[in-house]
């Protein structure tokens, strides 16, 4: 790997060799805290999980060929090269940010409360129109996932596109000082995390953190539509570009929106000297908003009008992120890869689109703090304002949507757990329904999409 010297590495992150010095010339073949992925001459960092000592495996990992190991444990004396660091969470931070520099590449870091990865993958489609993109995969955006990201980066890459994501103060200045980006985009200040970051300004205040690390002469790109990033002002000296459905106030906006139902919506993007008609392939007036974060990075970066439609209109399904799923008999919204209230509300919305019976299947949420219960209780509340025709919460906490759900247009059931709900799905189910299935990860709720999949009706 470019610049992954044994030698480099120690330096980087202020470690400690211990080995054959013939061997600190040596380029690692790559880079895991995976034991299980080692292969011949990687780096393996020992990385403790909540509930196991990486270190045990160790051993492992050089005889599956393993070139060194960075450690914060001692080894004393081996038979194998190491490099004993003070905190191994931190070296490979410190590892991703030397091998990040090593590239001459325009790094795009996103962050915001939600949207996150939908808006990663909509600038990237975009940026793929002209550039050879590298993007986090999946969900791989925090203090692990970010420099594993950052390891599969190679010489051909052109824009890397980064998502980060926090819920403590201090983990994005971790994260932004290793990705240093060239622009940085924030979609939106939203209320998940206020367990740990306790109020909207304290989530704006660490989600900014990000400019601080931001290379000179950057670009910063945010949702203008939000009541707190809106009054955000220049950066390093540079003004914000902003984007939203609000023409009087973005640089650039949408006009023309017309819902396509479960298809999308079409609409008209304003750049600043010209506009443009396209469709957004994924219902929701929040995918209208990330199709214009996409359109402002990518007039930033130099592209084409025709070469933006073209990436918005390319944009693949992800799954658990407003996917589209047409079984036999329903259609199936699967998105059930994380959830918040401003998140619940944005998918409730889609489904309303919807024509036909609309159903939500609605799991927990994490992570809310003290106001979990009037939180989950304002979710089933705005279905029952839209007129979702059957809420059906699943989970402890979901007593509290089910209960906010019930009115004379909502008919809302509370189950326990999610076998619970799938004993009964063949007859609450009919076809012709348009399902949402929406909870936190830890809900792990795919399995209920794929249970629908296949039910019988």
């Amino acid at each position: 790997m470019k610049n992954l010297t044994l030698a480099n590495i120690t330096e980087a992150c202020q470690g400690t060799y211990h080995g054959d010095e013939c061997l600190l010339g040596r380029e690692v073949a790559g880079v895991t805290i995976d034991s299980r992925k080692v292969e011949k001459d990687f780096l393996f960092v020992a990385i403790n999980g909540e509930r196991f000592n990486a270190h045990k495996f160790i051993p492992d990992t050089i005889e599956k060929g393993a070139l060194c190991v960075v450690s914060h444990e001692d080894l004393g004396d081996t038979d194998y090269p190491y490099i004993l660091v003070e905190a191994t969470g931190q070296a490979l931070l410190d590892i991703a940010k030397l091998y990040r520099d090593s590239f001459d590449v325009k790094v795009v870091g996103i962050t915001g409360s939600v949207g996150k990865t939908s808006t990663k993958e909509m600038i990237a489609s975009v940026l793929s129109q002209k550039y050879h993109v590298h993007k986090t995969q999946g969900n791989f955006n925090n203090e692990c996932g970010l420099p594993l990201t950052i390891f599969e980066m190679n010489e051909t890459h052109e824009v890397s596109v980064l998502e980060m994501g926090i819920n403590h103060f201090g983990e994005m200045r971790k994260l932004s000082f290793t990705a240093s980006p060239d622009i940085c985009v924030i979609t939106n200040i939203g209320v998940a995390h206020l367990e740990f970051l306790k109020t909207q300004e304290g989530i704006m205040q660490e989600k900014t953190q990000m400019f601080q690390d931001m290379k000179h002469g950057g670009s910063v790109i945010l949702n203008g539509d939000d009541p707190l990033l809106s009054t955000l002002g220049p950066v390093k000296g540079t003004d914000p570009v902003f984007y939203g459905l609000n023409q009087e106030f973005n640089d650039i906006y949408a006009t023309d929106m017309k819902p396509l139902g479960l298809k999308g919506t079409s609409c008209t993007i304003h750049l600043p000297e010209e506009s443009f008609a396209c469709v957004v392939p994924t219902p929701g007036m929040h995918m209208v908003s990330n199709a214009l974060a996409g359109a402002s990075v990518g007039y930033t970066l130099g592209l084409t009008a025709e070469e933006i439609k073209r990436g918005i209109e390319s944009l693949p399904f992800i799954p658990g992120r407003n996917n589209i799923i047409q079984t036999g008999h329903m259609i199936l919204l699967d998105d059930c890869y994380n959830a918040n209230p401003v998140s619940m509300k944005a998918s409730l919305d889609v489904l309303n689109m919807a024509i036909g019976r609309k159903v939500a299947i609605l799991g927990d949420m994490g992570e809310l703090g003290e106001n979990w219960a009037e939180l989950h209780r304002t979710v089933g509340e705005y279905a029952a304002e839209l007129g979702i025709d059957l809420v059906c919460a699943i989970g402890e906490l979901s007593k509290e949507t089910a209960a906010g759900a019930k009115s004379p247009e909502t008919k809302a059931l509370w189950f326990e757990t999610k076998a619970d709900f799938l004993a009964q799905a063949g007859e609450i189910l009919q076809s012709g329904d348009n399902v949402l299935i929406k909870a936190s990860h830890g809900m792990e709720f795919p399995e209920i999409v794929e249970a629908l999949e296949n039910l019988s009706i």
